[in-house]
């Protein structure tokens, strides 16, 4: 196209008179509409980039980086590749092929990027952070409108302080249908230093080190919700923590972490599932606590200068379900330098599985309308299944609250409220029928010798991705299945006997299940 244009501007330049600054802007106009023009960068082996960081050097806002299936090595470093409000920048693994980023001390580290998707990538074995994007070290220009979906983060190769996923400086973001899979002993899953406006959904965490969420360093309006918390480190949930005073973002925030908002989350074992630790104006509203190993809360203060941190206070605790046994040394732990008493808590399901007659937790403060010594009666925990019962006292004993409008399954909240992270089902008295993503997807046997048969309901009209994880994070099938497909039969008789997950995915679904090869 621009050959042709060429030749036909200067036939004409020889038969009228065109200045050539008219014929500079028509070539300068013409080039800005060739380039932004989306297009496909095709990334791997034959094709026309090899490397992510070739692909990225050339593209511009529109652009998809379409990565085909391989082992890539990490340590990759991109600095201001940026998409706009209107055109954003995707980088995806190719539809139904297997991206790995492996090694490196980071697999990627993206610096001051912008308006960027970034779906179905694995990133394993680094030695530092799996994954960082950051604001170059300065936040009068963060890192902002940055998605991740449907990518995995696992097996780091470090012991420290190393996290699966770092933010520094980030703004405007959300990460979706990922999972968080053996975190290092003293790292995080994610970790947010000052960062704003984020959104974490339906993700799974297991097996992680210290925590698997931490936001410090002035971070600000984080929404944690939906998400699996499956041995979620000491602290699955780190509100606050302690931070180097030059890393605060913005530089002069007056507190670790604010305006935090934990919603139908399910959390299994951990230390303490969630600790408020210097952080304000939060909440945990409609989570489902399951047998913590140590405490149910902690509320602590480890940045301390009242001249310009506030203590830990002016957080609620409100429409938990708590299922605990003899593991549990005290309820709720509290440190110095922190305000308990300014704590709200109130209409949370107290159970002890191991003392009938157990008189309740002890807190800082009385938990108004609560319930204490109630079996919340799940259809099966054993399996992970913490919806309730219909004669679960859970349903409809909830205070009626704004949000979470939607339980853990994707199903709104009724009137009256049910706690915890289900939704019973009780509508003004009603019973209503509500089927969970859980029973849309039925698979049996488990434990199984080979054959594993699955069935969908009718209920599921969107293609399906099914990954098929091993014990040690690694993918060994990946099988999509169309829209409207009622079964499948998953042979797995020639892989090793052992636990693994299936990981189901499409639009709007998102589900775990565990499965035995015996």
């Amino acid at each position: 196209m621009l050959i042709r244009f060429l030749y036909l501007t200067l036939k004409m330049t020889r038969s009228i008179k065109i200045s050539s600054s008219i014929i500079c802007f028509l070539l300068i106009q013409l080039f800005i509409s060739v380039k932004s023009i989306a297009q496909t960068l095709h990334v791997g082996t034959g094709y026309p980039f090899e490397t992510l960081t070739e692909a990225a050097a050339i593209a511009v806002p529109g652009d998809t980086i379409l990565v085909h299936e391989g082992t890539y090595a990490g340590g990759i470093f991109i600095a201001d590749l940026k998409g706009t409000s209107s055109a954003w920048i995707s980088i995806f693994a190719a539809e139904s092929e297997i991206v790995i980023f492996s090694g490196g001390t980071n697999a990627w580290q993206f610096t001051d990027a912008a308006y960027l998707n970034i779906r179905n990538i694995i990133f394993e074995h680094q030695t530092g952070n799996g994954v960082n994007f950051d604001d170059g070290g300065t936040y009068i220009t963060p890192a902002h409108h940055i998605k991740f979906e449907n990518c995995i983060f696992r097996n780091i190769n470090a012991t420290g302080n190393n996290d699966l996923l770092k933010l520094s400086g980030l703004d405007s973001f959300e990460i979706r249908h990922c999972i968080f899979l053996n975190g290092a002993e003293g790292g995080s899953g994610i970790d947010m230093v000052g960062c704003h406006d984020g959104l974490i959904m339906n993700n799974h965490f297991e097996d992680l080190g210290s925590n698997s969420i931490q936001a410090k360093g002035g971070s600000r309006n984080i929404r944690i919700e939906a998400n699996l918390f499956k041995h979620g480190g000491d602290r699955a949930l780190n509100l606050g923590g302690s931070t180097d005073l030059s890393y605060f973002r913005p530089i002069d925030a007056p507190y670790e972490a604010a305006d935090l908002k934990v919603y139908s989350n399910i959390f299994i074992g951990s230390q303490a599932p969630i600790a408020f630790v210097g952080c304000i104006n939060s909440e945990a509203v409609n989570n489902t606590i399951y047998l913590p190993s140590k405490w149910v809360l902690r509320i602590l203060q480890e940045t301390v200068d009242p001249d310009r941190f506030p203590p830990c206070g002016n957080n609620t605790f409100r429409n938990n379900i708590v299922y605990l046994d003899d593991q549990v040394v005290v309820e709720c732990n509290i440190g110095p330098n922190t305000a308990p008493e300014t704590f709200t808590f109130s209409n949370n399901m107290w159970f002890h599985a191991q003392l009938p007659g157990w008189q309740g937790p002890v807190l800082p403060v009385v938990d108004h309308n609560n319930k204490i010594g109630e079996d919340p009666f799940f259809v099966n925990a054993a399996e992970e299944n913490f919806s309730l019962m219909a004669e679960s006292h859970a349903r409809g004993g909830a205070l009626s609250v704004n949000e979470p409008e939607y339980d853990y399954a994707g199903i709104p909240f009724l009137g009256p409220r049910s706690i915890g992270a289900f939704q019973g089902g009780i509508a003004t008295g009603i019973e209503n029928e509500i089927v969970d993503i859980n029973e849309k997807i039925n698979i049996w046997p488990n434990p199984t010798n080979g054959e594993v048969h699955m069935e969908f309901s009718d209920l599921i009209n969107v293609p399906l991705n099914i990954s098929v994880i091993d014990a040690m994070g690694r993918i060994s099938r990946k099988i999509k299945l169309p829209a409207g497909c009622t079964s499948f039969l998953l042979d797995m008789s020639r892989m090793s006997k052992g636990k693994y997950i299936l990981y189901f995915t499409g639009e709007n679904i998102s589900l775990i299940k565990n499965i035995l090869l015996q």
